[in-house]
């Protein structure tokens, strides 16, 4: 509230204090001293709201979210992709470019050499019993492997990207000498995570990896996606 000093010439003593309509009704029946005490004892009735409470209520919790350059089929499993990551202690991001690369989010993929389900595992991954082509299921076993990967390399992603199409100790290699699959794969997947870690809008490289044979990949998930209950 502004206090301005009042002058002789409205009809007031020299140095009174206005205070809007309230000082007006009150003086001159109040005292100074009382008319104070009245007035803390009036604002300290009155409950403000909490500055902290009002600002947790008015904006929403901060989630990590995925980075809007993935394919609609791999974004579609966003609420487990961020799950999965966290028990796993994984960025998402990388988990999101391994199921890119894989799938495009078809839980029902299976390649010509046996690996299944979202993240493409082979079967020996697996313990007697379980099914391959469960997405949690699938995504323990596949995502164990990656952070397996990661840290045998020194948490470098590129490295663990190799290392999960290659092997651990195929990876150990020098580059020119891995497969040409996982030579592939570095390139692809490194680049897009990069891409996905810049926060960027779309990725140039995916782009390219759905021009050489992802986009194919990608409309079967989606068939796929759209059968499931």
């Amino acid at each position: 509230m502004e206090h301005v000093l009042s002058s002789p010439a409205n009809g007031e003593a020299p140095g009174a204090t206005s205070l809007g309509c309230l000082s007006v009704l009150l003086y001159p029946f109040v005292s100074v001293p009382l008319f104070a005490g009245l007035l803390f004892f009036v604002l300290s009735r009155i409950s403000l709201p909490d500055a902290s409470s009002q600002s947790s209520s008015s904006q929403p919790a901060h989630q990590i979210q995925l980075a809007p350059i993935f394919a609609p089929q791999v974004l579609n499993w966003e609420p487990q992709i961020l799950e999965w990551a966290a028990a796993f202690d994984l960025d998402p991001n990388l988990v999101a470019t391994v199921m890119q690369i894989e799938s495009c989010g078809d839980p029902q993929a299976v390649s010509i050499a046996g690996a299944s389900g979202l993240f493409q595992v082979m079967p020996y991954h697996f313990a007697e019993g379980e099914n391959h082509f469960s997405p949690k299921m699938n995504a323990r076993r596949g995502l164990a492997y990656l952070a397996k990967a990661l840290s045998a390399y020194d948490n470098n992603p590129a490295l663990a990207l190799a290392a999960y199409n290659g092997g651990i100790n195929g990876v150990n290699r020098p580059q020119d000498e891995w497969p040409l699959e996982t030579q592939g794969y570095y390139y692809w997947g490194s680049h897009i995570y990069a891409d996905a870690q810049a926060g960027l809008e779309s990725s140039s490289v995916l782009s390219e990896w759905m021009s050489k044979g992802g986009a194919s990949l990608c409309a079967q998930a989606e068939q796929r996606l759209a059968q499931l209950p």
